[in-house]
């Protein structure tokens, strides 16, 4: 299978370049020439398979190339504790799907440990000897995901840049307490739409990208910019089809909703895609914070981020450029790309761009989009507690509050991102408890009131060594990055 730039579709690539390049060097984002489409039997095929499985065969879909994809997703899943993707009843059509299993106890772990197994498969496909270098701008739960995918990893580095104060303590202690000789963190003096735009930035500055390749270094992302990182979300969808089909809450044919917290994107993008290699998705709902341009775009066509920007205490969706609706607008285009790189030139040097009326039209009858005030996140986190037994991290509570909005109908799975731990405080406040103003109390706290056992590797975080306690200003970044190639680079 080729891929094609979005803005430039006389770039193609193939899916292993494609993993190695992450993006592509005019800036524009790589997409399949075509997509997989999976048959009725093999959609019942996924019911009760173990999720390794069908993740083979997702992922194997768009890199058939990787021949070993069965050994590197046992590998990968096997980090998990149980099912990567559970998926939970909690009422008549309203389910919830658990992403936060993994390693670091957010839904980025579905991709980032086995993003690293399909960088290092891509590289022997491609004869690809050069380190990778791997710069990765964090709203919260990206950057640490991407530490423990790819710390020790021979023939590659991480240096991840996150928004001084804009993630949760406990995000930021497992980013700053990460051990590794490949690896380095820092807090970056913006906001995480600054901090992207420094390191996407970083892939076209042709001084740096030259001095990078004469220490036989490249540049690649872990963001799900790369699409080695979004493939892997794709199967999820698959998954919680799988399993209300195998618990016999749907029939096959029936349309499942899915309604997504977003922030920059990729999470609802692999839904779409699912949809279109043959799923039965119904409407995918996009659940904004109060930073909602993603909302106002979907219900007007119009991406306008100039706006105030709102910390909230949904911190990974804390964003105003949402870098894969590049991929989506790219679709809805009829995959125009000399209109898309113009659309994103537009944003910017104007902040702004609008989508013509027909392809409006086209993604509202696949989209639905509402967005929930911080009031409103507390609500609904409450509410389930009080009427299910159920504990929601403030990213899921953004989700839940949307889909009460937008009107439940059918089966509808809410995706749960992040473990209620990580953001202990928030949630003990929405619930009517006092955070005690200390990280392991509060976690203990939250363990005592609902029950859910507090992961030993974020209890025991507030007592590690803080290796990363640094800032560095936006126009940093490439220094940063130079300096971690000089630590990485082939002797």
């Amino acid at each position: 299978m080729k891929f094609y730039s979005t803005r430039n579709k006389s770039v193609s690539v193939t899916g292993a370049e494609a993993v190695c390049k992450g993006i592509s060097e005019e800036g524009g984002l790589f997409v399949p020439s075509s997509f997989p489409v999976f048959s009725k039997d093999e959609i019942i095929s996924f019911c009760g398979a173990p999720y390794e499985e069908t993740a083979a065969k997702v992922v194997g879909a768009f890199l058939p190339e990787l021949d070993a994809l069965c050994d590197y997703t046992e590998k990968a899943y096997g980090k998990f504790d149980g099912d990567p993707a559970p998926v939970v009843k909690l009422d008549d059509n309203v389910f919830v799907m658990e992403l936060w299993h993994g390693p670091t106890h957010a839904f980025k772990d579905i991709a980032l440990t086995l993003l690293p197994y399909l960088l290092c498969g891509s590289k022997k496909i491609t004869g690809n000897d050069n380190v990778t270098l791997i710069p990765v701008a964090t709203s919260g739960d990206t950057g640490k995901a991407a530490l423990e995918g790819f710390a020790g990893v021979d023939g590659t580095g991480v240096a991840v840049f996150y928004p001084d104060g804009g993630v949760s303590e406990l995000q930021r202690l497992q980013m700053i307490t990460t051990d590794g000789g490949n690896v380095f963190v820092s807090a970056v003096k913006g906001n995480f739409d600054d901090a992207q735009t420094a390191v996407k930035k970083a892939f076209t500055d042709a001084e740096l990208v030259g001095r990078l390749a004469d220490m036989g270094i490249e540049l690649s992302s872990a963001n799900s910019i790369n699409f080695g990182r979004l493939a892997p979300q794709v199967t999820y969808y698959f998954t919680a089809y799988a399993d209300l089909l195998d618990g016999g809450q749907i029939r096959y044919g029936d349309k499942v909703d899915f309604c997504v917290p977003s922030g920059n994107f990729g999470d609802i993008l692999a839904g779409y895609y699912a949809r279109k290699m043959g799923l039965p998705v119904g409407r995918l709902i996009c659940a904004s914070n109060e930073n909602n341009v993603l909302c106002d775009f979907i219900r007007t066509g119009t991406y306008d981020a100039r706006r105030e920007f709102r910390k909230t205490s949904s911190p990974s969706m804390d964003i105003l450029i949402s870098s894969n609706l590049e991929r989506l607008v790219f679709d809805l285009s009829g995959e125009d790309a000399e209109l898309t790189a113009l659309r994103m030139s537009a944003l910017r040097s104007e902040g702004v761009y609008s989508l013509s009326a027909k392809e409006t039209a086209n993604m509202q009858a696949v989209f639905a989009a509402d967005y929930a005030t911080e009031e409103e996140v507390a609500e609904i986190t409450e509410t389930y507690f009080e009427e299910y037994g159920y504990i929601i991290d403030p990213h899921t509570a953004v989700a839940a509050a949307v889909a009460e909005k937008c009107v439940i109908e059918r089966p509808t799975v809410i995706l749960s991102t992040a473990s209620p731990h990580k953001f202990a405080p928030s949630v003990l406040s929405a619930i009517g408890e006092k955070p005690t103003g200390n990280e392991k109390k509060d976690l203990e706290l939250l363990e005592e009131v609902t029950a859910l056992p507090v992961p030993q590797s974020l209890i025991s975080l507030p007592k590690k060594e803080k290796l990363f306690t640094g800032s560095v200003a936006l126009d940093e970044v490439n220094d940063v990055i130079l300096r971690l190639a000089e630590r990485i680079k082939r002797k």
